[in-house]
């Protein structure tokens, strides 16, 4: 059902209102794309018509409080995402470190945080740009703040590009690096770079790549597989038993990024089917909607999604 808002924004000034519509209107003209609604305005009174014309109307309103300055398509599309965060208590969507505060945007955003809270094994599946790695190394490090795990372990495989780590020029550490370098940054951004090398060195943090786990056993853990997609169905069997007592386990990937040889099975794909039904183990799956990167990226994914459904 299509509905119709009328809204004043104040306080009445024209430099912010001018920032709000960006350049030829180009911000207006992304909430219309984005939700579906026609905009018309007469300097700062606004109507919306259409069936997310109250989610609109939020949407200009919180972008007008921060319309000081000219706005950038980022802070749109951010608060473009933010618009579909299910309604409920506004603590529930943040994961505080002490460092940071990282607010869930988006409902399957929302939905992934929760179920790292409530479950032990949540895979985070989806497109680049959707924040599974971020969220999930947020979430480690708020964990470990909090007591409720004694290290993080952060894990991925080293198969991209089909190279061999033996082929890598360097000491183990410097093969490994380039691979594990997302986690790294996330960690510097939470809990300082001088921080994290004392942690690693004290082994609290171990970032390591997924070869490295057979035959070990994580008791109060927090753990992270990333790029799932690129270990194998015997890798990831290994992974998921290595989970101890008082351990959580995290593990993302984008089943349409497989790095594996050909031939090779996605352990992520496959664990996503053996595991389907068993209640401690959560599957959260991400779309193009919930990428947080550059508005293009999204339209790029949206439209591979597309095609490979044409071709499939």
């Amino acid at each position: 059902m299509s509905r119709s808002v009328e809204f004043e924004l104040a306080p009445a000034d024209n430099a912010r209102l001018a920032n709000l519509c960006g350049e030829f209107d180009r911000h207006i003209k992304e909430v219309e794309r984005r939700l579906g609604v026609a905009i018309r305005n007469r300097g700062g009174s606004f109507r919306i018509e259409g069936k997310q014309a109250g989610e609109a109307a939020d949407v200009l309103r919180r972008l007008y409080s921060q319309a000081e300055d000219p706005l950038d398509p980022e802070t749109v599309h951010m608060a473009l995402t933010s618009s579909a965060i299910a309604a409920g208590d506004s603590e529930s969507t943040e994961v505080r470190t002490r460092r940071t505060r990282v607010r869930a945007r988006g409902s399957h955003q929302l939905g992934y945080v929760q179920a790292i809270h409530d479950h032990d094994l949540v895979f985070g599946v989806g497109p680049a740009g959707t924040g599974k790695t971020y969220l999930a190394v947020a979430c480690a490090v708020e964990a470990l703040e909090q007591g409720r795990v004694e290290r993080l372990v952060l894990v991925r495989p080293a198969v991209e590009a089909g190279e061999r780590l033996g082929f890598l020029p360097g000491d183990m550490a410097q093969k490994i690096d380039p691979y594990l370098r997302p986690i790294y940054d996330a960690l510097y951004e939470m809990l300082g770079f001088d921080r994290v090398i004392g942690l690693i060195e004290r082994s609290v943090i171990e970032v390591a790549p997924l070869a490295f786990m057979r035959g070990r056993t994580l008791n109060e853990a927090f753990i992270i597989l990333d790029e799932a997609q690129n270990a194998t169905e015997e890798q990831m069997k290994m992974f998921l038993t290595r989970i101890g007592f008082g351990a959580t386990a995290v593990v993302t990937g984008d089943l349409t990024q497989t790095d594996l040889p050909r031939g090779k099975g996605s352990g992520l794909e496959h664990a996503l089917s053996v595991l389907a039904g068993i209640d401690a183990v959560a599957t959260v799956r991400f779309d193009a909607a919930d990428v947080v990167r550059h508005p293009l990226v999204q339209r790029i994914v949206t439209a591979y999604e597309e095609h490979d459904r044409d071709v499939g």
